[in-house]
C-alpha cells in the first residue's frame, strides 16, 4: 500500500491488499468519505447515495454543481426495484440484456427515497457495473453515487493512480485494479417517456439497444 496522510491507495491485483482495500473502501463510504474504484468502463469517484453531504462533496471534488447530478451504481439488479415506483417493461428488458455492463438507464425514482443527488427532476440514472471489485464494494455499501474519477474538463482516469493525480486529498481511499481494458463511457438511455431516448452514445451501440426495445430516439 502506498499513499500519504489520510489518502490510501490499495493495489487490488494483490489478493491480501485487495481484501484490505475493499474493507477500507466500505468503511470509508459508511463514514461519508469519498472513494475511487474501478469499473468496467473508467474509474469512478463514489459516495454513499443516501448521505447528501457526501454527494455534495463528490460534486465539489469534480468541480460540478447540482445541475449535473451523478449516476447511481448498484451491486444487484434487484436493487433497482427499490429505487423506482414503477419499472417500465423496456427497463427490465434492457437490464436483463446488458446488466451487469456498460449501460446506464434513466428512470423515474421513487418519491420516498431519502436522498439528494442534485437537480434530478425526479429521475435517477442507474447502472450495475461489470467489475468484481466494484460489485463487492457495492453489495456491502448499497447504492452509491458514482461519477467518472476526474476533474470536470479533464480526461477520465483509467487507473486509480491517474485519479489520485487529479483528485488527491479529496478522496480517502483509492482502489487500483490496473488500466481499464475498455475505457469507453457507458451508454445512457432515458426511459422516462413512451419511447427510449439515447442520451449518450457509449460502449453499447444504439443498434444493440434497438434490438431489445425497438426504435430509439436520438
Amino acid at each position: 500500500m502506498t499513499g500519504w496522510c489520510a489518502v490510501r491507495l490499495f493495489d487490488c491485483r494483490n489478493i491480501d491488499e485487495r481484501d484490505r482495500g475493499i474493507k477500507a473502501a466500505i468503511d470509508a463510504v459508511g463514514s461519508g468519505d469519498l472513494v475511487v474504484l474501478p469499473t468496467d468502463t473508467v474509474y469512478g469517484i463514489g459516495a454513499d447515495a443516501f448521505k447528501s453531504w457526501s454527494v455534495t462533496n463528490l460534486l465539489s471534488a469534480k468541480g460540478r454543481d447540482r445541475q449535473m447530478p451523478p449516476p447511481v451504481l448498484v451491486g444487484s439488479r434487484h436493487t433497482l426495484d427499490g429505487l423506482v415506483t414503477r419499472m417500465p417493461p423496456q427497463a427490465r428488458d434492457l437490464v436483463e440484456a446488458f446488466w451487469p455492463g456498460a449501460l446506464t438507464i434513466i428512470v423515474e425514482q421513487a418519491p420516498t427515497l431519502q436522498w439528494d443527488l442534485g437537480d434530478t427532476g425526479g429521475t435517477v440514472a442507474v447502472r450495475m457495473p461489470l467489475h468484481p471489485v466494484a460489485l463487492e464494494v457495492l453489495r456491502a455499501t448499497g447504492p452509491m453515487a458514482v461519477s467518472s474519477a476526474n476533474l470536470t474538463g479533464q480526461p477520465p482516469a483509467t487507473t486509480a493512480e491517474e485519479a489520485r493525480e487529479q483528485l488527491s486529498y479529496k478522496v480517502s481511499v483509492y482502489l487500483e485494479a490496473g488500466p481499464c481494458p475498455n475505457p469507453i463511457p457507458s451508454t445512457i438511455v432515458d426511459l422516462t417517456a413512451d419511447r427510449p431516448r439515447l442520451v449518450r452514445a457509449g460502449a453499447i451501440s444504439v443498434e444493440q439497444i434497438s434490438e431489445v426495445v425497438g426504435e430509439v430516439d436520438q
